[in-house]
């Protein structure tokens, strides 16, 4: 494996959705690891704050970019080339879990498309722009923010569930497509994590999210932090990886793996019974 602190020397890297949750961990990180950084979001506050901590000297920088806007992400682009002279690694984060309703009787169209519009075309822009780069360059790496609402079913919303799995299917397309050109495309997978996006979307502050998803974990005495995806991240944008393509990289401790409904019935049955002599 190359050492740490060189693993991503020299690359230049745009990060969507990188003004905070997953984007921010990962862009501070790809920074720490060598790399020249574009962080791409439409929370401009968030974004220039970020950059000025990491302080002036750091190769990081802000553009506003709204991921659904063609244009935006073709700016981007011509942004991190002109600023420094190639694009090797396109990490496309953005993305926003909607309308918190579950029932598809009820369900709100226009924020059902919202969360395509985001999630799907905004990730299908950014690897669209990259790869007329990474083309030319015969080599590069897609990266793409998936979920596991693409590996389970009725966990979130319809719109989430089918917009990740969406995702998974452009990377796998992708991965045939343009690996002619040496470019390796693949999705870093999370379970739950606990994001202001997360704690937003259950209506609990961070702490209430940790233990609830304690509770749930199949792996114990760990919680998935967004720094873990990060490092996921880096693996899969690195040189450590180079043979590594097609891949939905799951990261949920095995919670993917069983259906834990039986057992919680099973021990709810007989709590029930003990309870009743």
């Amino acid at each position: 494996m190359a050492p740490m602190s060189t693993r991503l020397e020299g690359k230049v890297a745009i990060v969507t959705g990188g003004a905070s949750g997953i984007g921010a961990a990962t862009a501070k990180l790809f920074v720490e690891h060598g790399a020249k950084v574009i962080i791409a979001d439409v929370q401009d506050e968030l974004g220039h704050s970020l950059c000025k901590s990491l302080g002036a000297n750091t190769p990081i920088h802000y553009v506003h970019c709204d991921v659904t806007c063609d244009s935006d992400v073709e700016n981007v682009v011509d942004v991190a080339v002109s600023k420094y002279g190639s694009l090797d690694i396109m990490f496309n984060n953005a993305g926003i879990s909607g309308d918190p309703n579950r029932f598809i009787a009820t369900s709100n169209n226009d924020a059902f498309k919202r969360v395509f519009d985001v999630n799907v075309y905004g990730a299908f822009l950014g690897a669209k722009h990259a790869a007329r780069v990474m083309i030319r360059a015969k080599r590069g790496v897609i990266l793409f923010t998936s979920s596991v609402a693409s590996v389970v079913g009725g966990e979130t919303t319809h719109a989430y569930a089918a917009s990740k799995s969406a995702v998974v299917g452009l990377m796998k397309n992708l991965c045939v497509e343009l690996g002619e050109h040496g470019i390796r495309v693949n999705c870093v997978c999370p379970g739950a994590v606990p994001t202001p996006m997360l704690n937003n979307a259950l209506n609990m502050n961070n702490n209430q999210t940790q233990h609830l998803l304690s509770k749930v974990a199949v792996l114990k005495a760990s919680i998935l932090e967004v720094d873990d995806i990060a490092r996921a991240a880096l693996y899969l944008c690195s040189d450590d990886a180079k043979f590594v393509s097609g891949v939905n990289l799951v990261l949920d401790g095995g919670y993917s793996t069983t259906n834990m409904s039986f057992i919680s019935a099973l021990n709810s049955h007989t709590t029930n019974n003990n309870h009743a002599y």
